[in-house]
């Protein structure tokens, strides 16, 4: 597996160190990106855990591997850091994938904390091994679209590739609105070219467009035959799982990639504690961090603390999931049970419906809150 070196101020000094397992992508097919934010914002927080004196004295070690969006990868990287000791997991991006290795944390008696996926069966049965920080899937889209009803759109295309989690979103969008008077046309872009999407919209009079699909491919080409189709100059087009959040939308879309709204777990104020890290992750990552950085640093700033109050033992880690209260950086921590959901759940961040601004493609406007 390709691991990215563990920088120096995150190496133990004496084979002592508290080993967490990190689950990352980093690599294509991967969203690479997404996995970059999500690993500043776990290696800032480690180095400000060792910094104030690391785990009872001990330092905090991050082990990295890298998924690169494959589950059977996942599953491996998960026995190996079992077999090199790591008390807990932490991490993952892409649902299925995390799924992958929350099934195989179950199996194995080892505390998975997941940074960012939403999935909401990310294991069959209830388990008491693995918790989750990120809002569940159904949760979040169910505010999309009381969104896209609020804006006045109840014929809805999705133009969806064949996946667990675009099919579940795409289950979730189907049965919220359909009470409501919504219809959902799913376009699958297995069978069709991102050219021919203008073609199916006009077809079915749909008045919104989602992008079920990966990204950049073929998101990017159906946003940009889209917005070039003289026949849609009204239609909406929308990204619920987030793709326009990265700095990498702006620069292939351009004015293109505004105004199109996703679903973003951050709170429309960050306090004290978010703007201090959200300061130290922009200068870290060079960039903007999305709400995936602020995710990975959330999840070692939980983990940290289980350590320091319960120790280093697994069963003890994952014993406290239901006592943990953690002032994240974008409010404070708990877990519970939530109906449906089958693991410990923050239950819940913040969510909102925001695009990017047309006008400054840097700044993003909130247009719905959940």
């Amino acid at each position: 597996m390709n691991t990215p070196p563990t920088p120096a101020h995150e190496r133990p000094a004496d084979g002592s160190s508290v080993r967490i397992g990190a689950l990352v992508p980093l690599t294509r097919p991967g969203w690479v990106e997404a996995g970059r934010h999500l690993l500043a914002g776990l290696e800032l927080a480690v180095r400000e855990v060792n910094d104030a004196g690391g785990i009872a004295g001990r330092t905090l070690e991050l082990v990295v591997r890298d998924t690169a969006a494959d589950p059977r990868r996942a599953e491996a990287a998960v026995d190996e850091l079992a077999g090199l000791g790591v008390v807990a997991l932490a991490g993952e991006y892409h649902s299925v994938v995390a799924r992958a290795a929350a099934l195989r944390a179950d199996a194995l008696g080892l505390p998975f904390l997941c940074s960012s996926a939403v999935l909401d069966a990310l294991t069959d049965q209830p388990t008491r091994w693995v918790a989750r920080l990120s809002p569940a899937q159904s949760h979040g889209w169910r505010i999309y679209a009381d969104f896209l009803l609020d804006a006045g759109h109840s014929r809805i295309a999705v133009a969806a590739q064949p996946s667990v989690y675009w099919a579940s979103g795409a289950r979730i969008l189907r049965d919220h609105l359909a009470p409501r008077g919504g219809t959902v046309i799913e376009l699958d872009m297995s069978a069709l070219a991102p050219t021919a999407v203008g073609d199916e919209l006009v077809h079915h009079g749909a008045t919104a467009l989602l992008l079920l699909a990966g990204h950049p491919e073929p998101a990017v080409s159906i946003v940009k035959s889209v917005r070039r189709d003289r026949r849609l100059p009204e239609i909406l087009i929308g990204a619920p799982a987030g793709q326009p959040e990265f700095a990498e939308w702006a620069a292939l879309l351009g004015g293109d990639g505004a105004g199109i709204p996703f679903l973003r777990y951050l709170p429309e104020r960050l306090g004290p504690l978010g703007a201090r890290v959200g300061a130290a992750l922009r200068e870290r990552l060079g960039e903007a961090p999305s709400f995936v950085a602020f995710e990975g640093y959330d999840t070692i700033a939980v983990l940290a603390e289980v350590l320091r109050s319960r120790g280093a033992d697994r069963a003890r880690v994952a014993e406290a999931w239901p006592h943990v209260a953690v002032e994240g950086t974008r409010g404070p921590i708990r877990f519970s049970r939530t109906p449906d959901i089958s693991l410990w759940q923050w239950a819940w961040t913040s969510v909102h419906v925001v695009d990017r601004d047309p006008e400054h493609l840097d700044r993003f406007r909130i247009l719905h809150a959940g």
